[in-house]
């Protein structure tokens, strides 16, 4: 008898076994394919049409920057740019050799990215014609030119900071660029059509054409004469003082409009490889310092508006010295008791701390920050600072009266003018700005725009007697500082800064300036104590003073040699000021000797 059972079961268990193989087989594929069309759609679709469609996009030209007169500040150009189609090159490591001297690249980075794209690869963006002619030569398979838009900068380095500059693939990077990019870059359109095998495109994917969206043209606010005027006078200025470096800021008063803002030293847009990130920084926005006594405007303004001083008051200023918490207090020219719009005149600070200690510490800090200190004030730029303006509480015993007279407190010069245009404008603050207008359509831009500053008529005498009254808001906006009166009675003091004061040489033939005059001491990073070397030098005011045109800040930073800024900044503001008036077709005032008077 033949035992059977063993080899039966053997074969059962063989058939179960490879049942159950099978079955587990089948169910992983079935579960992998539950995964892959149910979790994993997405993906694998994103990863399919990325082998078998191609967007082909529609051009966008970046739109165009002008001033307010419609001169061009920022424009398109075409330019060549180098690129390979890796599977057309027969011979990688020789193209390689030839083109690396041409590319600043080593020949194994071009094999490698050679090798690493299958398709297409740029090798070198807006390339200079030169280098071009030279590569062109070599006839190399595989190695074409495209034409593309860069960037161009007319003027150079004269709105450098301003505009700023775009990047490589004309996203915007510093300034109104970098502020406005969306709506100067436009949106790409396109159509999306099916690739075969070799990557060749065969048929469009529906016809759902997406036009471009076609960037905007910007109008700054801004004015090439005005610039021109404020660049140069600020750069005869550091050259001739031997300084670091220097800010122009010229505004509209009534409505914020930036008129010129010159940051020096300069950069060119054009060339933006050759400077440093530092050299970038628009100073004028983003740079704080101590102003000294420009800031005395803000502490007098106060002080008149909760009538805790007079103009006409008489102020000791104990001559020329005083002790404040344990600290000697020094005037730069020694005086005695003298009235207070004297104090403000000829900058004494001894006076300003007993006015201050009258406000409190918590008037004053209240008072400087509706000014606009310690806050952005919102201008279209990017990198703005708030400055450095502690709390009240956080005081020390010295501090009232540090920051009475511009000390323990940091600003920018786009806040001191913004502050100095409270008092132009009547009392109502002002957001400064740098766009007038945008639009994508040529034939809709606003015809030039030239800055049209009020004219006076018959004058019936002091700072009231205009045509508009004095409290007019022409900013449009509601929230006012300081009254009308304390406006008129400021500005007063401050054209006796220029006329028998620190200010002098502020001076303009034929127009009443009004203004302030700021010599501080910089902090010394070694030490933290004042430096006895390192100084800024400003002025800050505007003109005519009966009804303002103009607000001016000029600062020098670290001048050689003389240092105060009735020596080095007034002198600036006087010949911006001049030149500008004189282009602006503003009429002058009359003189009687070296007084204005108006008109009768």
């Amino acid at each position: 008898m033949t035992a059977k059972g063993p080899t039966s079961l053997s074969r059962s268990t063989q058939f179960f076994f490879i049942a159950g193989v099978l079955t587990v087989g089948f169910l992983f594929v079935l579960i992998r394919l539950s995964v892959i069309q149910w979790l994993q759609h997405g993906k694998w679709n994103l990863l399919a049409k990325g082998q078998h469609e191609r967007t082909l996009l529609d051009h966008v030209d970046r739109g165009i920057v002008y001033d307010r007169n419609r001169k061009v500040l920022a424009i398109n150009v075409d330019v060549p740019s180098l690129y390979a189609v890796s599977d057309k090159i027969q011979h990688p490591k020789k193209t390689a050799k030839q083109l690396a001297p041409y590319l600043n690249s080593s020949q194994r980075a071009l094999v490698a990215k050679f090798n690493r794209e299958k398709d297409f690869v740029w090798l070198a963006r807006k390339i200079d014609p030169d280098r071009l002619a030279k590569i062109n030569r070599l006839e190399l398979p595989g190695i074409g030119v495209l034409m593309e838009s860069k960037r161009f900068y007319p003027k150079r380095a004269l709105f450098g900071h301003l505009v700023g500059f775009v990047g490589v693939d004309n996203n915007g990077l510093e300034g109104v660029e970098h502020r406005y990019d969306e709506l100067l870059k436009g949106k790409k359109g396109g159509i999306v059509v099916v690739r075969d095998a070799h990557g060749k495109s065969i048929y469009p994917k529906g016809f759902n054409y997406i036009p471009p969206s076609q960037g905007e043209s910007l109008v700054l606010t801004v004015d090439e004469t005005i610039q021109h005027i404020s660049t140069r006078e600020v750069r005869r200025a550091v050259e001739k003082t031997g300084a670091k470096g220097g800010i122009a800021l010229v505004m509209n008063p009534a409505n914020g409009e930036i008129l010129a803002m010159a940051v020096y030293p300069f950069f060119n847009p054009n060339t933006v490889g050759s400077y440093q990130p530092a050299q970038w920084r628009n100073r004028a926005i983003t740079d704080i310092y101590e102003p000294g006594s420009t800031f005395k405007i803000v502490t007098a303004a106060a002080a008149l508006e909760e009538k805790m001083v007079s103009p006409q008051e008489i102020i000791n200023c104990e001559a020329g010295t005083f002790v404040v918490s344990g600290t000697i207090i020094h005037d730069h020219e020694p005086m005695g008791s003298v009235p207070f719009n004297e104090v403000v005149a000829k900058s004494s600070n001894i006076g300003m701390i007993k006015v201050a200690s009258r406000l409190g510490k918590n008037r004053l800090e209240a008072y400087s920050r509706a000014f606009g200190f310690g806050s952005r004030l919102g201008i279209d730029l990017t990198g703005e600072s708030p400055g450095l303006l502690r709390s009240a509480p956080s005081w020390s015993d010295r501090s009232l009266a540090s920051i009475a007279i511009g000390q323990e407190i940091g600003v920018t010069a786009l806040q001191m003018i913004s502050a100095t245009a409270v008092i132009a404008n009547n009392g109502y603050p002002v957001t400064p700005h740098v766009m007038l207008a945008a639009t994508a359509r040529e034939e809709d831009m606003p015809k030039p725009a030239p800055y049209n500053p009020p004219t006076r008529t018959a004058l019936s005498g002091g700072i009231g007697g205009t045509e508009t009254p004095l409290d007019e808001n022409q900013s449009g906006n509601k929230r006012r500082i300081v009254s009308a009166e304390t406006a008129k009675a400021l500005t007063q003091i401050l054209e006796q800064v220029v006329t028998a004061g620190t200010g002098k040489k502020a001076g303009i033939f034929g127009f009443r300036v009004a203004g302030k005059t700021g010599t501080a001491q910089k902090i010394d990073p070694g030490t933290g104590s004042y430096s006895k070397e390192g100084y800024v030098s400003s002025f800050v005011g505007f003109v005519p003073a009966d009804k303002p045109a103009l607000v001016i800040l000029v600062m020098i930073d670290e001048p050689v040699g003389e240092r105060t800024g009735g020596e080095v900044a007034a002198p600036v503001f006087s010949e911006i000021g001049r030149e500008t008036l004189r282009y602006l077709k503003v009429a002058p005032d009359v003189f009687i000797g070296k007084a204005a008077v108006p008109t009768a």
